[in-house]
């Protein structure tokens, strides 16, 4: 799955020869390369892995400089993608370098994503040293020279890729490494309703195991409906991670003196701005009647009648605060046309990148909107917040 890899964008002109670097990058032809201008329409991706950086997602843009009303919607397209981008690569060809290539840059550093620029068909047109006095005078990154038919230079490509993809787009971040130690026994509480995958666990869950078996950690999992079960037992855990949809009913059963969070709580941390969560969340609490609530979901699913999102928070916020309260609902990586909210709750984003997440929330930390997320808010309604988050 892409949610976890890194995302490279290569963005240019029309024929600057971007389809061609992902085809080199790839080994096949998984982009039409045409000489024919505007060839690229919709953003194309492309897994692949790169030796020495790993599994990437390559993401071939429509040609910044696309005529027309439906070249103007490609190029809205193209835009789209920088924000969801944890590397740009920029590719120019011959002597062309001016607003075209001058606005990318400004987005790139809008959305604080790291870029260097490749001067590609190198074999049919060199640079001119005033168009690298140029570059230098606007931008301090390195500019390339490359050809594609030359296939044996890309090693320079991917050094290049090495220096500038930040440490922090790797994700190292453990979900639980810095929690735990090994042998300390682990409990997971999962919920298996009617939004539960058949036949699996979903990914945070999944996720979850795996690092705590990476950690040495003795796992157990257990569904709420056994939880009495398994404390009978007498088995005392060093952590206890729930399900965010039962954590009323996990924390009123595991002893106080026990650490307790949820998935969705570990994933804000892990790929969200956790200080702005948690600073966000008690804002709960001061929502007025009238107040319009965004709720963000990161993935695309089919919602039931107990979606924990549309249908169970909306709820318990209304509940809980006693108030009048609207709701719009946002799914995948859709564009928000509006700020008009009291609050933004965001999913645990399992299915989308650190910095797709981080750069979908500025919007709203730029107009000072409080954030929370499922897990956080769940536990604040709950009365167990500072429980729940004290460990972090």
């Amino acid at each position: 799955m892409s949610n976890s890899k890194l995302h490279i964008g290569i963005f240019g002109r029309r024929n600057s020869g971007k389809s061609s670097l992902i085809n080199l990058f790839t080994g096949q032809n998984t982009a039409i390369v045409s000489a024919i201008p505007g060839t690229t329409t919709d953003p194309v991706k492309k897994s692949v892995e790169i030796f020495g950086i790993g599994p990437v997602v390559l993401v071939d843009t429509a040609g910044i400089d696309d005529e027309g009303a439906l070249g103007k919607k490609r190029i809205k397209k193209s835009i789209e993608v920088i924000k969801t981008v944890d590397c740009a690569i920029l590719l120019i060809f011959g002597n062309q370098f001016s607003d075209y290539e001058l606005d990318l840059i400004k987005q790139f550093k809008e959305f604080d994503i790291p870029y260097f620029i490749v001067h590609n068909k190198k074999d049919i047109e060199k640079i001119a040293s005033y168009t690298k006095i140029f570059i230098k005078q606007y931008t301090h990154v390195r500019v390339i020279d490359f050809s594609t038919k030359e296939p044996e230079n890309k090693d320079v490509l991917i050094d290049e890729l090495k220096k500038t993809i930040p440490e922090s787009a790797y994700q190292r971040t453990l979900l639980l490494g810095d929690l735990v130690k090994p042998k300390d026994i682990v409990l997971l509480v999962t919920s298996i309703d009617e939004e539960a995958p058949e036949g699996r666990l979903i990914l945070p869950q999944n996720q979850t195991i795996r690092d705590l078996l990476d950690n040495d950690c003795i796992t157990i999992v257990a569904k709420d409906t056994e939880l009495d079960d398994f404390l009978k037992l007498g088995i005392k855990p060093a952590l206890v991670v729930t399900d965010s949809q039962v954590f009323g009913y996990v924390a009123e059963r595991i002893p106080e003196n026990v650490a307790l969070t949820s998935f969705s709580i570990l994933f804000a941390r892990l790929k969200g701005d956790f200080g702005t969560y948690l600073q966000g969340t008690p804002c709960i609490s001061k929502l007025k009647d009238g107040d319009n609530i965004l709720i963000l979901e990161s993935c695309t699913h089919q919602t039931s009648c107990d979606d924990i999102g549309r249908v169970k928070i909306p709820k318990l916020l209304q509940k809980f605060t006693g108030k009048n309260l609207s709701f719009t609902f946002v799914s995948g990586l859709s564009e928000i046309n509006s700020d008009d909210f009291a609050l933004v709750i965001q999913c645990g984003g399992c299915m989308v990148t650190r910095k797709q997440l981080i750069n979908r929330l500025k919007l709203f930390i730029k107009k000072d909107i409080p954030i929370t997320n499922y897990g956080m808010a769940l536990a604040y309604m709950n009365g167990i917040f500072e429980r729940a988050t004290k460990m972090f």
